[in-house]
């Protein structure tokens, strides 16, 4: 079976949640994993900081490299890519997983946080994707992994928060586009979301979702590792859903990521 020993993967957002979950996927084969985050002090409503993140990477086998880093500054994801080529002599794999969400709508949304959340998710994306791409193109196998859903305009997910469908949905046409300008680069440029809402740290400062009806940032992790795994080459420009990608790799039941596995998961946005 292919694995990621030896490469080495970029992770935006990776000090907890998904990003971590990925990271630590990876490292289990021995891959090298650049935690890029903002988180380098404890923060006691969000638990996870960049150095436990890269503690965590080399506790399951890889090696990790925490930098701490603003996606929305230019200077400092170059000066953080600079520090992962310089330590790891290159960058075979980028995980735009970093993204912000406040779910309201137009009059309870400052635009302080609705900046934040278009900088952050599509800006950001862009911004990763641009700074790593020389690095890419000379990787054997590389990969964008964009944490992002099917492109849609249907009016009932943008009725409820527009701010956030706008910012999310950046990040899907940034992937869309992205793969069909580098179509022949031997880029594999693609999305991957959850069918179900996942449990994370970020999801407490969210009302109202119940969490024994999540399921954990594992079944992410394991249908990332299955699509970072293929040959890149023609597999591009696809939006994925975690169940699918898991039904294709051989998985026929998904009760081990249920954090109840006796209720019924809940459906994540933007999927019919």
């Amino acid at each position: 079976m292919p694995d990621l020993h030896g490469k080495t993967l970029f992770i935006t957002g990776a000090s907890r949640g998904i990003g971590l979950a990925i990271a630590q996927r990876a490292a289990r084969d021995g891959a090298n994993v650049v935690i890029a985050a903002k988180s380098a002090v404890p923060n006691p409503k969000l638990p996870g900081t960049i150095h436990s993140a890269a503690a965590a990477v080399d506790a399951a086998g890889g090696q990790g490299l925490a930098v701490q880093c603003d996606i929305r500054e230019e200077d400092q994801i170059r000066a953080a890519v600079e520090a992962a080529v310089a330590r790891f002599g290159g960058i075979d794999i980028l995980v735009n997983n970093a993204s912000a969400i406040w779910l309201h709508g137009v009059d309870n949304t400052p635009m302080k946080r609705f900046d934040l959340m278009q900088q952050v998710n599509a800006r950001g994306t862009f911004l990763c994707s641009q700074i790593c791409l020389p690095h890419l193109r000379r990787a054997a196998n590389p990969h964008i992994l964009t944490l992002a859903p099917p492109p849609s305009l249907d009016p009932k997910w943008w009725g409820p928060h527009t701010g956030y469908t706008l910012a999310k949905m950046g990040m899907s046409l940034v992937t869309l586009g992205l793969a069909a300008e580098l179509r022949d680069s031997g880029i594999a440029i693609n999305a991957l979301w959850p069918r179900t809402i996942i449990a994370t740290d970020a999801l407490n400062m969210i009302p109202g979702i119940d969490l024994a009806r999540c399921r954990t940032p594992a079944i992410v992790a394991d249908a990332a590792h299955a699509v970072l795994t293929r040959p890149a080459a023609g597999f591009t420009g696809r939006f994925l859903i975690d169940e699918e990608v898991l039904r294709e790799a051989g998985v026929d039941s998904f009760d081990r990521y249920a954090v109840d596995p006796s209720q019924t998961p809940l459906p994540d946005l933007f999927l019919d």
